[in-house]
């Protein structure tokens, strides 16, 4: 077996330098080893023999070979390829190896195959962006079982009112329901963390909301600037105000509408406020029907975000 280089300063669990694999920090990696955690991940998934089952970050395949025990296909996104060696090698010769397919790369620049789950101890810099990729991905998949850092997870669950509510609960709770499954502790990995973590689940919402998101994601965006500000002050930004003002000009001219000489966005995002009475809202407070109202109010006059 080769031997781990004195000058490495990553932190190597014993057992994975006996076999030669160092982790790398920039990916991310922490393989999770307690079999439990792995087995009630799966579980909580609930799997059907049909299923295709993506996994993100799959490391040496601790929850991988549990996946190809229930489901038809696993479908594996790893970028270190040393991690695929070990994983090829793990299945091969097996009942698994026809029903995993390895891809090597980067799963935020990939497109997205069919899958009817994802499960997946994911690289934690990478939250954010996979949720949404995940959520914006067409045909919709069932369910997806995640590990995420604790006060993400908690974010994506915050309601209106609670301290973590943020932009991103309430863009995640438009698209999908959230539920809390476990807390797990930094211990149950290799190397440990510095940080906990949580299981979550989510079920994206099927059908999905009859909103533009991009328009959404601009509204709560200007709305979640600056959250325990009130929206009429949101609103008076002169980004806000230069970038809607143009919108609606743009809006004007597709549909043949005369815009008056004296018209004044300023009024009528007032005017928009006021009707839903959301003129002294404050983000922080607001759910999503909420923020649905206020959006199709404002496409009904003729104000875009997108």
């Amino acid at each position: 077996m080769p031997k781990v280089r004195t000058q490495v300063t990553a932190r190597v669990h014993k057992e994975v330098a006996r076999q030669g694999i160092l982790f790398n920090k920039d990916f991310g990696q922490h393989i999770l080893k307690n079999p439990l955690i792995i087995q009630n991940m799966v579980e909580k998934a609930a799997l059907r023999p049909t299923d295709v089952v993506m996994e993100i970050g799959p490391g040496t395949g601790n929850m991988t070979v549990k996946l190809l025990e229930k489901a038809k296909k696993v479908i594996a996104y790893e970028v270190d390829t040393r991690l695929v060696a070990e994983l090829q090698k793990r299945v091969q010769g097996t009942i698994y190896q026809p029903k995993l397919h390895i891809v090597i790369g980067d799963i935020l620049k990939a497109d997205l195959p069919f899958f009817d789950l994802c499960v997946a101890n994911i690289p934690y810099q990478i939250s954010s962006p996979l949720v949404f990729k995940l959520l914006l991905h067409r045909p919709l998949f069932r369910c997806a079982v995640l590990m995420f850092q604790r006060e993400f997870a908690e974010r994506l669950v915050a309601k209106p009112g609670d301290k973590l509510y943020c932009r991103l609960s309430i863009n995640t709770q438009l698209l999908a329901r959230v539920d809390m499954l476990m807390k797990v502790g930094k211990n149950n990995f290799r190397p440990p963390p510095k940080v906990e973590s949580n299981v979550v689940r989510i079920e994206p919402r099927n059908p999905p909301p009859p909103v533009n998101y991009q328009e959404w994601d601009s509204l709560t965006r200007i709305a979640f600037l600056r959250k325990n500000k009130t929206l009429s002050a949101a609103f008076k930004q002169t980004t806000v105000i230069t970038m809607l003002e143009k919108n609606y000009r743009i809006h004007c001219s597709l549909n043949n509408k005369i815009i008056p000489s004296d018209f004044d966005i300023k009024k009528l995002i007032h005017c928009v406020l006021e009707k839903v009475g959301a003129k002294n809202k404050r983000a922080r407070t607001m759910d999503t029907d909420d923020f649905i109202s206020l959006l199709h109010i404002f496409n009904a006059e003729g104000v875009h975000f997108a």
